[in-house]
């Protein structure tokens, strides 16, 4: 089956195929080169991690500020304090 080359360089991956290889919208492929005038495309693989410590703290602190985030940046920084605020 051909497909054609767009002037971005973009080209439709016919249904069939997409289907056959379980490609979605986002799925990431790679196009390698097999020779001459030959290219060979595969759907990359997720790499599985396990999580790391940074991984296991993201979403576990408890903030209980109740004020506008203008407020508490202000109270972060200490702008009140500073003698160029206005």
């Amino acid at each position: 089956m051909a497909t054609t080359v767009t002037s971005k360089g973009q080209v439709t991956i016919p249904k069939h195929v997409r289907e056959a290889m379980k490609i979605k919208p986002g799925t990431k492929v790679a196009i390698e080169l097999s020779g001459d005038d030959e290219a060979i495309m595969r759907k990359v693989r997720p790499v599985e991690r396990r999580p790391d410590r940074f991984d296991r703290a993201l979403g576990s602190a408890e903030i209980k500020w109740h004020g506008t985030t203008d407020e508490y940046m202000e109270f972060i920084r200490g702008y009140k304090d500073d003698p160029g605020f206005k």
